[in-house]
């Protein structure tokens, strides 16, 4: 079917919801081109979108048919109706009204289901799957995106994110789908529970079962904003419960979908810390937390030599880790069969500030679904300790299934009291850290090419380096690593590699050096990551200039 076909469809049903109607009417032939040629997809965060009218955007009729799809998924195990599913949602426009669409349709289809009828975390999302023994889980959010955008995360009994084998197997059952106008909403209400209180204080005390030292001094300010998402529920509450003096950005700890306070939505972006910062350096604090909307990810900026500065992913995630095992091991509470996981695109630094305590590491794809996934397999047979992505997300206990932000609040706040005992302030514990194991440099490039013509551009580069001989003046290519053809290629040998499908391509390069290049699954985009490491600062950000210069040197001229 074209898109002008599709177009006519929508433009045919009478019903069509109003704002929609009014939308499609004023379309014209590009922007039809755009909402109607494709579907939406299930990339590395489910289902995201622009808000709007069509096939290619977030929209009621998309929500109950990607719903219908999954229910017909679940519908394959065991007691999956009375089980049922549970549903969440956070902050955006639409996102109330597509967490209730989605109950409808699967109490429609006779599932139990269990819905939150305001904001809540991702992570509390993961947590409440398991709690409720539920069959599968919905998250009503597109993360750290712009405003005009929304999303669909679906998670399994484990409270994990469907990794892309069982994925697809939705994929198929929401393909089959021809009448999206007319999926049954109407039926068994009396099956929708809600969700009262109760869920909040089981999962806020499990996330303070991970405190390792509750005695530390916490005589220090700190500042947090939400970003107008979840993260308001808790957070403040949850640092003020255990003695922690912390001061929230009033405009941002508002349900604004509009995100009118804040200069941008994402805490991977400086932006985002402005009015942070404002508050902080008038009260004179020493930690600055920014979370994303739907509170999974965690930003850091510290107080350091009068001025805040902002930590990396990579950055934080290391100081975490590197507390965690220093604390444990001192306690002698680190366990001998424990697992570190990291993703393919993150630091080298964790791992091998993991393999010096002992601790067994796996390595991922990206997507904290994976991580998930590797934390289910070794239940009962190994003790998981961590996991990390470089995009600002980790886990300290897995009794969630996908980062949370909350827990690493929880914990980078702790190490920090631990810090300022010995005198030292994050920035100065992470350049002792590097001192021990080596200066570990991260960046990333991310392209972003709008529309059709933007994402045949991208075929063409993944295409480029994953067909043709890539060479680097000042740096050796070791192995390439193409995941779509589950292929590790060196010189001489062509191995197998375990990991799942998909369209990443990884150089590792002489010195512990690598580059990846990664479309986004969700997003017109591309990204290329770099990591260096060196026996100091300097060299490592030369190191770093020299890669990433040779490297998007062959991108532009592709």
């Amino acid at each position: 079917m074209t898109y002008l076909e599709k177009a006519k469809k929508w433009q045919s049903y009478d019903n069509l919801e109003s704002s929609l109607k009014d939308e499609l009417s004023k379309m014209s032939d590009s922007e039809l081109q755009e909402a109607f040629t494709n579907d939406l997809e299930f990339g590395t965060g489910g289902l995201r979108g622009v808000l709007g009218v069509g096939t290619n955007r977030m929209n009621i009729y998309i929500v109950r048919k990607a719903t219908l799809g999954f229910g017909r998924y679940l519908s394959r195990f065991d007691k999956a109706y009375d089980r049922g599913v549970v549903i969440a949602h956070d902050n955006r426009h639409m996102s109330k009204e597509f967490a209730l669409d989605s109950a409808k349709v699967l109490s429609s289809m006779g599932y139990n289901v269990y819905l939150f009828t305001d904001l809540r975390p991702t992570p509390e999302l993961s947590f409440a799957v398991r709690y409720l023994n539920c069959i599968g889980g919905i998250m009503i959010t597109a993360s750290h995106n712009p405003k005009e955008y929304n999303g669909y995360k679906i998670y399994d009994s484990d409270g994990c994110q469907l990794v892309p084998e069982y994925a697809d197997q939705v994929i198929e059952e929401i393909n089959k789908i021809d009448d999206y106008f007319n999926i049954e909403t109407g039926l068994n209400h009396d099956k929708i529970t809600y969700l009262t209180e109760k869920i909040d204080e089981e999962y806020i005390k499990r996330v303070k079962e991970i405190i390792l030292q509750p005695n530390l001094p916490k005589d220090f300010k700190i500042t947090y904003t939400p970003l107008h998402g979840t993260g308001q529920v808790f957070a403040c509450d949850v640092l003020k419960s255990v003695g922690y003096d912390v001061y929230p950005v009033t405009e941002q700890m508002t349900n604004d979908p509009d995100f009118s306070n804040t200069e941008s939505s994402n805490p991977e972006e400086a932006k985002a810390f402005n009015r942070s910062i404002e508050l902080a350096q008038k009260i004179g604090a020493k930690l600055v937390l920014a979370t994303d909307p739907d509170a999974d990810r965690l930003g850091v900026g510290v107080l350091h030599n009068g001025k805040y500065v902002l930590l990396t992913g990579n950055q934080s995630a290391s100081i975490i880790l590197n507390y965690i095992l220093e604390t444990k091991k001192r306690l002698g509470t680190l366990p001998q069969d424990g697992y570190v996981f990291s993703t393919n695109v993150s630091s080298n630094l964790p791992i091998k500030i993991a393999h010096h305590y002992g601790l067994k590491t796996n390595i991922t794809l990206t997507g904290f679904k994976y991580i998930g996934q590797q934390a289910k397999l070794i239940e009962n047979k190994a003790s998981y300790v961590f996991g990390m992505e470089e995009s600002y997300g980790c886990l300290i206990s897995d009794f969630v299934r996908d980062k949370d932000s909350i827990q690493a609040i929880l914990m980078l706040c702790e190490a920090a009291s631990y810090y300022f005992t010995k005198g030292l302030d994050l920035v100065e514990q992470l350049e002792c850290i590097y001192k021990e194991y080596g200066y570990y440099k991260e960046e990333q490039t991310s392209i972003s090419l709008k529309g059709l013509e933007g994402a045949k551009k991208i075929k063409e580069m993944m295409e480029y380096f994953r067909n043709n001989e890539i060479k680097l003046p000042s740096f050796k290519i070791i192995s390439k690593e193409d995941n779509l053809k589950q292929e590790k290629i060196t010189a001489n040998t062509v191995e197998k590699i375990t990991l799942p499908k998909s369209n990443v391509i990884k150089f590792n390069l002489d010195d512990d050096c690598w580059f990846v290049l990664r479309p986004s699954g969700t997003e017109p985009k591309i990204k290329v990551y770099y990591g260096v490491v060196a026996t100091s600062n300097e060299e490592a950000q030369n190191k770093m200039l020299l890669l990433k210069n040779e490297v998007l040197e062959i991108v532009n001229n592709i």
